[in-house]
């Protein structure tokens, strides 16, 4: 199976934004959080910053949006060229429409849930997305602790996207370290959005190299 690593620029500097993300090119992808201080009590960048990150990388901007107005807002993101939009079942009760037309302008797309919000309404629609983001953390901010509850969460989801033989990407997102990848694959994740052990680390490309082959061989 193949797994993706896409670390999160929210554990980046900021200041040297294309200096961090020449730090990633090995990457499958870099995850944009985009924040609106209302979903979710932080804010980060608005759709001029993830345009200019979009020119300066050549990784697939893999948009993360905990923002409320994910109608009006997503299929911006989506014309911005990028390749995949995920947006939180929390903050619409569209998400079928929603997703239907980030997959009209060319973008995958993804629905994200919280820790305490139940997978299965999602499962049964599960043909509707490219990608179902399991959050590991409360969203919101970087570096927390890895949610060991949210794992049977994950593994119902791996278990349903067999059975549909869909091709429906598992992410996962918070907290992902050398051992908590471990613990997420096994659990069926795919792909892996890591932050801070990832731009924390001396050498991100190695950290990256690490973190994909653990994922690999816990794999199924």
């Amino acid at each position: 199976m193949s797994v993706r690593i896409n670390p999160s620029i929210l554990a980046a500097d900021f200041a040297h934004l294309a200096t961090e993300l020449d730090r990633i090119a090995s990457a499958d992808a870099v995850h944009v959080d985009v924040m609106d201080n209302h979903f979710v009590p932080n804010l980060t960048f608005g759709l001029p910053v993830v345009k200019r990150i979009g020119e300066v990388t050549a990784l697939p901007l893999d948009m993360h949006l905990m923002i409320t107005d994910v109608d009006l807002w997503a299929p911006q993101f989506a014309e911005l060229g990028a390749f995949s939009v995920t947006f939180h079942a929390e903050a619409t009760t569209e998400p079928v429409a929603l997703a239907r037309r980030l997959r009209q302008i060319g973008a995958r797309a993804g629905i994200a849930i919280k820790p305490g919000t139940p997978v299965e309404p999602y499962l049964e629609i599960l043909e509707e997305f490219d990608q179902l983001l399991i959050m590991t953390v409360e969203p919101g901010f970087g570096g927390q602790s890895f949610m060991d509850s949210t794992m049977p969460k994950l593994a119902a989801a791996s278990a349903a996207v067999k059975a549909s033989g869909l091709d429906v990407w598992l992410q996962v997102d918070g907290g992902i370290t050398e051992t908590t990848i471990e613990v997420a694959a096994r659990a069926g994740a795919n792909t892996f959005v890591a932050g801070s052990s990832v731009f924390g680390a001396e050498s991100a490309a190695a950290q990256i190299a690490l973190l994909r082959f653990i994922a690999e061989q816990h794999s199924h």
